[in-house]
């Protein structure tokens, strides 16, 4: 019998990972919501719910699809087969899962459970696929962390084989969380609310600038059976406003008369989910009055302040002065002029934020992806005018962050609402109010002048850039301070002058994202360096080399390092690529050039530096660990793991300092109940600065635990069969444990180690210690660039990353790859225009197709003050990529890209300009 389509309660039977099973909904329901709300399959991820990320992938009959675009009724009498399914009952499924993770091809793991069934799916009818075919077959699922190199390696190397879960420092260890992301088990924001819950939906203003009213919101309330509760601004109980810096906490919970972006939210609607689900919130009482909007820099300069204390809508400003740049320049042998032009850059991780909240007691819990849970927990107590110690934030797995979800966004208005109606509440944005809403990469204009002497040394550079910080202040002020001290770029200039200003828009806030303004300023120098050695007739790789900031050489700020400084390194590991590079170019050019083919081919190189953590202020994290009674070890972490390995790194640092296997530590993961604050995961910090609290935490248990046994610090500490036994030439002590008092938090010996790297103040003319390191980076760029069309296509990526040490070679392969393809994103096609790019179709980001070779060079030059040498990765990977690629379309054509990204478009107007 055919299943009537219209009938809301009608029963659709289907074989789920082979049982079978019957839903009782409307034919025409989602399967991705029939499937994780009524079946329980919650291995089924949801990114977009329009069948642009793959995420949710399933496979029916055998084929894979997107559950959101499939209708339930569609799935009659069928077979589904989920990862959770496939990884339980089939062989293939379960030795692609150890490619995943032997690979490292798992990071924040949000789109595995797609790529997994996609991949089975290839697998099972072509056993040993090629590179292009397993592009092609995953080429509908969207991943923002990999780089996708790693998800391809482990689909052609898809064969039975463990990872390695044991290891210390140095040690390509899988990650200790990666079996639940290959399963589908892990759990993320919108996986872990109860099933009761309470669903909230925001109002959200539909013009960029408007003042508005409410009209009879009882009334309304009271003629939509389910809905619970309407809340505005007056139902705040504390303070209506959030941020992150100090002085600039701006944004509202929910605005007060008057939206200063499309999409803030004004009001929140909280029901019965079916009722929620149903909800057309199209007829709320709320009249707009829309108001002239300045949605660019020179509009917003015009414009009435935003907020009344930053007159001219100038938030902050940044300010690095050395040596006289201005008189070094006008003495230079040679001087280069430079501009660039960067739009909003959208983070498009996959996993739309979400969260839940219930009132316990007089606490509040809130569970949510969140890369900031002591931050997250200040903020919302304050909104709740409630003391810290009552508000509980419990970290999901978090599906992709790069610096958005440091950002209250989702916790506020569940922590309101289950406060005040004391029952469990959730809420999930959708993938259009996520990417209308969440922060952005800043918009930029950014002009210089650099100038060098006629040996090729750079003598000065003035540099100016302006950031369009949006409607709030997030963290524009961190942008707009930690520019200036980057701009010049991991050189040595003795003369420098860099200013920077953030001002307000009508646009969505901008905030940290992966190299918080730096990339930007990159995109502007690079490409003058360029044409800098060109000028002086020099090779663009050995000038780079011979301005490199090296070891006892002063940065910007006048600060030295006597050692670390791995700038030079990076460069000297791309030598023989490039020299390899700039031939095959030369061969294929004059190839191509004799045949009339369009095509050439265009080379680029540059540089990147970043400096760890907060700049010129305290950046503390605390480990806390504990010896339990069974003999094994508690690590309490509260760093958060967003896919760049936190969870797997800093226990093999901890493991090493305490000299007892791996295995032997059980990770207490990120709750402010639980876990000491280890501060936010930005700013590549996590590794340099938690990971040292972990060395500190390891050595200082070990030592608790040798003074027990009374020997010396050579003994070996073994951990096994639920004893401690401590091994030293030849004679053997244990412990006994059952003798040793129990303390408050049930340890046997606890032992808590903070560390906060050493920074100084900066003058007014930005002198000082901002960092305590710096980490490297140099890339190579090789692409075509067709000339008729304008079009661009990467052809390989050779990265150098000076990380230190590497305490996790494929997990810091993975973050190198990934920052490549968000580089090349940045450059070549990404660009979040308000209004108009607010989904995954229409905002393009890096596919399987778009990803190039990328080989990765690990370069190891200690920091005196990292974990075993250990320095900061994720922020750097993408800061050269963008310049090198506009330096290799500038190589290959001689058009000089002013505007990022180079569209095609953008590309021929850049090339008819420069004569071509």
């Amino acid at each position: 019998m055919s299943l009537d389509f219209d009938d809301p309660g009608a029963t659709v039977a289907f074989t789920l990972n082979g049982e079978a099973i019957a839903l009782r909904a409307a034919p025409q329901m989602r399967l991705s919501e029939a499937l994780r709300e009524l079946a329980g399959a919650r291995d089924v991820k949801v990114g977009c719910n329009a069948g642009d990320c793959g995420a949710c992938t399933v496979l029916l009959d055998g084929a894979p699809v997107c559950a959101c675009t499939t209708a339930l009724g569609r799935c009659e009498g069928a077979e589904i087969e989920t990862v959770a399914g496939l990884t339980a009952r089939d062989p293939q499924a379960q030795a692609l899962a150890d490619a995943f993770l032997r690979h490292g091809a798992a990071q924040c793991g949000i789109c595995t459970p797609g790529a997994m069934v996609s991949a089975v799916a290839l697998l099972r009818e072509t056993p040993r696929p090629s590179e292009r075919e397993v592009s092609d077959a995953l080429g509908g699922v969207l991943c923002r962390c990999t780089g996708y190199r790693k998800i391809v390696e482990a689909v052609m190397d898809a064969q039975p084989g463990a990872a390695v879960f044991e290891g210390g420092v140095g040690a390509s260890v899988a990650r200790l969380d990666g079996r639940a992301k290959v399963t589908g088990a892990e759990i993320f924001g919108d996986d872990a609310a109860p099933g009761d819950a309470l669903v909230l939906r925001a109002v959200r203003s539909p013009h960029p600038h408007a003042s508005f009213a409410f009209g009879d919101l009882e009334g309304w309330r009271a003629a939509h059976p389910g809905v619970v509760a309407v809340l505005t601004a007056a139902d705040v109980p504390g303070l209506n406003r959030f941020g992150v810096i100090p002085g600039f906490i701006d944004q509202p919970v929910l605005a007060e008369g008057e939206a200063r972006f499309e999409g803030e939210a004004v009001a929140a609607v909280v029901g019965e989910a079916a009722s929620m689900a149903a909800l057309d919130l199209g007829g709320f009482p709320v009249a707009w009055t829309p108001l002239s909007a300045a949605t660019d820099i020179d509009a917003a300069r015009a414009a009435p302040p935003l907020h009344p204390e930053r007159p001219g809508n100038a938030m902050c400003r940044g300010h690095v002065a050395r040596g006289d740049a201005e008189a070094a320049l006008a003495a230079a042998s040679v001087v280069v002029e430079g501009r660039i032009e960067t739009g909003f850059v959208e983070h498009a991780y996959i996993e739309p934020e979400a969260a839940w909240a219930r009132r316990v007691g007089g606490r509040v819990e809130v569970t949510c992806c969140t890369q900031a849970p002591m931050m997250n927990r200040d903020g919302l107590a304050a909104i709740l005018g409630l003391p810290p110690d009552s508000v509980r934030v419990i970290p999901t797995a978090v599906g992709g962050g790069f610096g958005s979800k440091l950002d209250l966004t989702a916790q506020p208005l569940v922590a309101l609402a289950a406060w005040a109606l004391r029952r469990p509440v959730r809420m999930t944005f959708t993938r259009p109010e996520s990417m209308r809403v969440s922060t952005k990469r800043h918009p930029a204009r950014i002009a210089l002048r650099v100038g060098a002497d006629a040996e090729g040394r750079l003598t000065g550079l003035a540099f100016d850039a302006e950031f369009n910080t949006g409607a709030y202040a997030s963290w524009g002020p961190t942008v707009a301070n930690r520019v200036p001290v980057h701009a010049s770029g991991p050189y040595v200039v003795p003369n420098y002058r860099a200013d920077t200003e953030a001002v307000h828009s009508h646009c969505p806030p901008s905030g940290a994202f992966r190299g918080f303004g730096v990339p930007q300023a990159a995109a502007a120098l690079e490409p003058a360096l360029d044409a800098l050695a060109e000028r002086l007739g020099m090779d663009r790789l050995a000038f780079r080399q011979l301005n490199a900031l090296r070891d006892g050489l002063p940065t910007v700020t006048g600060q030295v390092f006597e050692s670390g400084v791995g700038a030079a390194a990076c460069l000297d590991a791309l030598a023989p690529h490039w020299t390899r590079a700039l031939a095959e170019a030369e061969v294929l050019n004059a190839g191509r050039g004799a045949t009339g083919a369009p095509l050439r081919r265009g080379v680029g190189v540059a540089s990147g530096w970043y400096g760890c953590g907060n700049t010129s202020i305290p950046n503390p994290s605390t480990i806390r660990a504990g010896l339990k009674g069974d003999g094994r070890v508690a690590l309490h972490q509260g760093a958060v793991d967003i896919g760049q390995g936190a969870n797997t790194v800093i226990a093999q640092i901890f493991a090493q300092a305490l000299g007892a296997p791996l295995s032997a530590v059980d990770l207490i993961g990120a709750d402010t109940d639980l876990t000491p604050d280890a501060g936010k995961t930005s700013a590549s910090r996590q590794t340099f600065v938690t990971g040292e609290a972990a060395r500190r935490a390891g050595a200082a248990l070990r030592a608790a635990l040798l003074r027990l046994g009374n020997v010396s610090d050579a003994a070996e500490i073994v951990l096994e069969g639920g004893a401690v036994r401590l091994v030293e030439g030849g004679a053997l002590r244990q412990l006994d444990l059952a003798a040793l008092p129990v303390d408050q938090d049930g340890y046997l010996l606890q032992v808590a180690e903070t560390y906060d790297p050493p920074t100084g103040p900066l003058d007014a003319d930005g002198q000082g210690r901002p960092y305590a390191q710096f980490g490297y980076a140099a890339q190579i760029v090789e692409l075509d660039v067709d000339l008729a069309l304008g079009r661009v296509h990467p052809v390989k990526v050779t990265a150098a990353h000076d990380v230190g040490r590497a305490i996790n070679p494929v997990l810091v392969e993975g973050q190198i790859q990934g920052g490549v393809m968000q580089g090349l994103g940045m450059a070549l096609m990404e660009e979040f225009v308000p209004g108009r790019t607010d989904n995954l179709h229409d905002y393009l980001i890096p596919t399987f197709g778009d990803a190039p070779p990328i080989e990765t060079l690990i370069v190891e030059v200690p920091d005196p003050h990292g974990p075993y040498g250990a320095k900061g990765l994720g922020e750097h990977a993408l800061i050269p990529t963008a310049p090198a690629a506009l330096c290799a379309i500038r190589h290959a054509t001689g058009a000089e890209l002013r505007r990022l990204p180079a569209t095609p478009e953008r590309v021929l107007a850049a090339i008819r300009a420069a004569g071509g």
